[in-house]
């Protein structure tokens, strides 16, 4: 998107940390953070009107994760309240999502990320080198 003066789409979800996520530190297991990412991005994508899964049954397009990064900043532990938002910063050439995680009541910032996703035309799996209009185009008209 990266277009000046449009408000970039972005969802928040709130979440508490379970026992099951924590690691022999006692803190969040790192890969746990891109669980958090994948849930806040599927809330972002449904609030713009877009459900990936349906997308796909409907156009036949795919949207594979081609790169992930995270910055940890300050560990996530057991029973933390926290927020974790996704905003869509790019959907020209692949999807860029940025998340950050929060945690609530002492607002400490404690994780930041980056995924992209390129589009793939299913069956034969062809990668495509824009984001298909039709997507663009509903993403575009649930943003406004």
């Amino acid at each position: 998107m990266k277009t000046k003066g449009l408000c970039l789409p972005s969802h928040e979800i709130r979440m508490q940390v379970p026992f099951h996520d924590l690691d022999p530190m006692q803190i969040v297991w790192h890969g746990n953070y891109l669980k958090y990412f994948d849930a806040a991005r599927e809330g972002l994508f449904r609030s713009l009107g877009v459900d990936l899964y349906d997308f796909f049954l409907e156009t036949g397009y795919l949207f594979p994760v081609i790169r992930s990064t995270v910055k940890y900043i300050e560990p996530l532990r057991y029973n933390d309240e926290f927020i974790c938002s996704a905003t869509l910063t790019e959907m020209t050439h692949k999807l860029v999502v940025d998340f950050e995680i929060h945690r609530t009541g002492t607002h400490a910032f404690c994780t930041k990320g980056r995924c992209e996703q390129a589009a793939v035309k299913h069956p034969g799996v062809e990668l495509c080198f824009e984001v298909p209009e039709i997507f663009r185009q509903r993403v575009l008209l649930q943003a406004r």
